[in-house]
């Protein structure tokens, strides 16, 4: 083929000050260049004024779609898959762009067409480790575990240094409750790539569960020795050893919790038989009857906006809050919402006083380990009349608040009902219900209800005296 020469006179280079003509190739290798050294709006401008000139050229359209599945703007994601399916449609032979192709898919949670990517990739390159580790992934999400467990096999024979493959396969092991070997290959994945913060977050948490705290203690210290500013390492840390305990969990803590894994959000906890928001959706029906349209609703903690199905048909105006840029674009993504802001949910409460008639809050309390400021910031939010419905993880003991092993705050019921009591609310209750399940087991909790007084009713005066 003859390429035409480029002019990338859109894309600043460290050296050049005037515009220099370019072949077809060398422009793309300097686009390329440039997604490297991740200067994505530069390379991005190239990669589109080439496609202007070779509509149909199956690199440029992979390598473009790759970068905008990289950027991991949803807004991105139909093109990216749209550019890389064409690409190899064009080009079949190229197993790594049927990988890359299958990733893109999965997190638009296109499994069988992900899968059907990888497993060409392996036809192709039947010694590639990469897609194998992916598609076992995508299997044992699936809960095809038995499938799952025979491919990361093949891939652990293929790829035995691999570090990513030895966590893949010990989070397959811990699902099936195969704690030992999980434990051995989560220290492999270590060996093999010190500082992975995934895994140390992963084995730590799951020492923890099966009761053996010093363990945890020690992965918790040496991921935190590795990484001082990790929140994370930080918190965990003081999870299991009790000691630095904050108040509640920080605001970098659960932004970078929730940003890593919002994409995935929902598909994990479909894994966890989770029930907050239709817990909270079933109480806020039974609570307010059938729905008019008629209240102004704040969902506080929004998440990837699970609760938005739930609280629609109630709502003339509903808006969320949540700490995570990556789950508030989920919840964009769902829908329902007239308006959702990133901000501290005590915070953005405070500033909104008597706003709404109903505030929720679906397992986002759980990482407050003191309720009052929250439940306050809520009382000072509703109308008179308005009502306040959350769910917080349970304890049995009479302590007010306990930091758990997984990151998590427990909360005793008398505790929730005195706070809820202090900042000036009625008509309180907190029903046992199962949240969710974790290493195995439900999760109990607390869906609690409570509601702002209503306004005294003004009467006249007795004029007969």
């Amino acid at each position: 083929m003859t390429h035409q020469p480029v002019s990338p006179d859109a894309v600043p280079t460290a050296s050049a000050t005037a515009e220099v003509e370019l072949s077809f190739d060398d422009a793309l290798r300097m686009a390329m260049a440039l997604h490297r050294d991740m200067r994505l709006d530069g390379a991005e401008t190239l990669y589109r004024r080439l496609l202007q000139l070779v509509p149909d050229d199956p690199n440029v359209k992979h390598f473009l779609g790759m970068l905008l599945y990289h950027r991991g703007r949803l807004e991105d994601r139909d093109e990216a898959i749209r550019l890389m399916t064409e690409s190899v449609q064009a080009d079949p032979n190229v197993a790594a762009w049927h990988n890359n192709l299958g990733n893109a898919l999965l997190e638009g949670h296109e499994h069988e067409a992900a899968a059907l990517a990888y497993e060409r990739c392996i036809e192709l390159d039947p010694g590639n480790v990469e897609a194998h580790s992916n598609l076992g992934c995508l299997l044992r999400g699936l809960g095809r575990l038995a499938e799952a467990e025979a491919i990361f096999l093949k891939a652990l024979a293929i790829g035995p240094e691999v570090s990513a493959v030895h966590a893949n396969y010990a989070t397959l092991l811990a699902a099936a409750r195969r704690l030992p070997e999980a434990q051995q290959h989560y220290l492999r994945s270590l060996e093999l790539q010190p500082v992975n913060p995934v895994v140390s977050k992963l084995l730590g948490v799951m020492y923890a569960h099966t009761g053996q705290l010093d363990k945890a203690a020690v992965i918790f210290r040496d991921w935190l020795a590795k990484e001082p500013d990790n929140p994370q390492a930080a918190h965990h840390l003081a999870a299991v050893t009790g000691e630095q305990v904050p108040e509640r969990a920080s605001d970098a803590y659960v932004s970078s919790v929730f940003d890593t894994f919002a994409t995935s959000f929902d598909q994990r906890l479909a894994l966890l038989e989770y029930q907050a928001p239709r817990l909270v959706g079933e109480l806020v029906a039974r609570l307010l009857g059938p729905p008019t349209g008629a209240l102004a609703i704040a969902d506080a903690g929004v998440g990837t906006g699970l609760c938005a199905p739930w609280l629609r048909p109630y709502a003339q105006r509903l808006v969320g809050v949540d700490l995570s840029a990556g789950m508030l674009a989920q919840a964009r993504r769902r829908g329902g919402y007239d308006a959702l802001d990133q901000a501290d949910l005590v915070a953005w409460l405070q500033g909104r006083p008597l706003s709404f008639d109903l505030v929720v809050s679906a397992d986002t309390l759980c990482y407050f380990g003191a309720l009052d400021g929250a439940i306050a910031a809520a009382h000072r939010a509703l109308r008179p009349g308005g009502r306040l419905v959350f769910t917080v993880e349970g304890q049995g003991d009479d302590s007010d608040h306990r930091l758990q092993p997984q990151g998590r705050y427990s909360h005793s019921r008398a505790y929730v009902l005195r706070a809820l009591a202090a900042a000036g609310f009625v008509a309180c209750a907190a029903e046992e219900v199962e949240l969710r399940k974790e290493a195995g087991k439900m999760v109990h909790g607390w869906l609690v209800r409570a509601q702002r007084a209503a306004a005294p009713v003004d009467r006249p005066r007795n004029r007969d005296a």
